[in-house]
């Protein structure tokens, strides 16, 4: 007999902490059936009743190793795509609200990414001598277009490796959806900033000649993450100004001139693993999502260590946010009662193709 849905009216008008003592029995009801994964940039009123936290990459194959049934994904709609690639058969990944999306990923979509595709092959072979490169950032149907054209995945930890790797294999490289990590990778690697050109997909052609694409070593998608690209470097020359000893730390989504700034540049766990292994009473300028911020400063107060946010304003990943108490709530009692709602599940061709960039990328790095 079908089980009827808990609706999530039932849930919208709960004040927090009557949504914080639902999902404490809700978790204890499930026991191991359930797991619920964390994001690092998740509020802390979600965060907080995690069984495991971390970058999206790092949580999809902690789920996977585990026997849960249920993958609860306190993140955005790409992660949860990744949760279902990498998981066991009988794993159902599921996000608590599907509007929590990322302004990112949105940026390139597959059909855009196709006509890019067959305006680079108007010039040259694209699968002769272009590697497409996905950010972890962006959805499981381009990850596929990877697996299909022979190109990869990468996250902000390994984006040099694989950068490298698929340079060696063709020429060329087309990296999308994020312009800022893709420049800021190149440029560890020497490539020239002219031979890193940016590829506009709503103008024809990208909005380059012919002869620029043949010149170009790496074509950059022209998108960003709407939280990474409020962090300027004028907050960053006026903060030294102020703190002439302190030290900042940016993450390669911020633009190439805040980078350029940064003392150090790095993943989300990059910044959490040097902050806190810094010398006791130190100063720190982090260009990443306010949430992490928040609690790592929160974390290094018993240090003496001051832990300030980057932009004067606040700037924190709004869809993530959408991701609240309500929501874990209703989908975490759903499952009690037997009926599993916002199950993320991707299509088996576009899985198979996704995670063989997937497992490319996990060989090269």
């Amino acid at each position: 007999m079908e089980v009827s849905t808990i609706g999530f009216d039932r849930f919208k008008p709960l004040a927090d902490d009557a949504c914080e003592s639902r999902i404490v029995a809700a978790k204890k009801a499930l026991g191991e059936r359930a797991v619920i994964l964390g994001h690092h940039y998740q509020r802390a009123d979600v965060y907080k009743h995690a069984d495991l936290t971390g970058d999206s990459l790092r949580l999809s194959k902690l789920a996977s190793q585990t026997d849960a049934e249920y993958i609860v994904f306190c993140g955005v709609h790409f992660m949860a795509e990744v949760a279902d690639v990498l998981s066991k058969p009988h794993q159902k990944a599921i996000l608590p609200d599907l509007s929590a999306g990322c302004s990112m990923a949105d940026m390139a979509n597959l059909a855009k990414v196709e006509r890019a595709w067959r305006e680079i092959g108007e010039v040259l072979d694209p699968d002769e001598k272009i590697t497409p490169v996905t950010y972890i950032n962006s959805a499981a149907d381009l990850k596929a277009f990877c697996g299909e054209h022979g190109g990869i995945v990468c996250t902000s930890t390994n984006a040099r490796e694989i950068l490298q790797w698929s340079l060696n294999r063709r020429e060329k490289v087309l990296f999308f959806p994020d312009q800022h990590l893709g420049r800021w990778t190149g440029y560890l690697m020497d490539i020239p900033l002219a031979e890193m050109l940016v590829w506009d997909p709503d103008e024809p052609m990208g909005g380059l000649t012919p002869q620029q694409i043949k010149m170009a070593r790496i074509l950059l998608w022209k998108g960003h993450c709407s939280v990474h690209q409020m962090f300027q470097a004028q907050h960053v020359l006026r903060w030294r100004q102020q703190n002439p000893t302190g030290q900042v730390i940016s993450h390669p989504e911020c633009n190439f001139e805040v980078c350029k700034l940064s003392d150090y540049v790095g993943s989300t766990d990059f910044i959490i693993k040097t902050i806190q292994q810094s010398a006791p009473g130190s100063r720190w300028l982090v260009g990443t999502e306010l949430n992490l911020v928040n609690r790592l400063a929160e974390e290094m107060k018993p240090q003496g260590k001051v832990v300030q946010f980057m932009a004067p304003t606040v700037c924190m990943c709004s869809t993530m946010a959408r991701i609240d108490p309500q929501h874990l709530a209703w989908s975490l009692e759903n499952l009690v009662a037997g009926k599993v709602v916002n199950q993320i599940k991707v299509p088996q061709r576009e899985a198979e193709l996704a995670r063989i960039a997937l497992d490319r990328m996990l060989a090269v790095s």
